[in-house]
């Protein structure tokens, strides 16, 4: 099992370091094109969110990325210092009535995009999954 991690402090500026980082866990764990958009996505929403809604922009607070390969699967785990969201609380953003609300659309498209999604202590950490093949 392989994992590497990295913390950055709640500065949107922020991203780009994420990216980077999965640039070169796409060499170093040798993703493969099919998944590498998704991840790049799913993970980069997820860690905007975790800086804006979770750590509320405050640059004290550290958002965490660690990333594992199990087998033939990427495991993505990103965590914020903020008090977490109850995440069976969220509306589908696609139901008619939801359309013009802001909110929501991030998680929707992670969970599209990642095989699996699961919200961890009180919603203060959140693990997505990725087949490799």
């Amino acid at each position: 099992m392989k994992s590497i991690k990295i913390s950055i402090p709640s500065l949107i500026e922020n991203i780009k370091i994420i990216e980077s980082f999965i640039d070169n866990a796409r060499e170093n764990f040798e993703i493969n094109d099919d998944i590498y958009g998704n991840i790049m996505i799913s993970v980069t929403e997820c860690i905007s969110n975790a800086i804006i809604h979770g750590n509320q922009g405050d640059k004290n607070k550290l958002v965490h990325l660690e990333l594992t390969l199990e087998d033939e699967l990427l495991l993505f785990t990103i965590q914020d210092e903020g008090n977490g969201f109850d995440y069976n609380e969220l509306k589908d953003p696609t139901e008619p009535e939801n359309i013009e609300k802001i909110g929501g659309r991030g998680i929707f498209l992670i969970k599209h995009l990642s095989d699996d999604v699961k919200f961890e202590e009180n919603g203060t950490k959140t693990v997505l999954s990725f087949y490799m093949n």
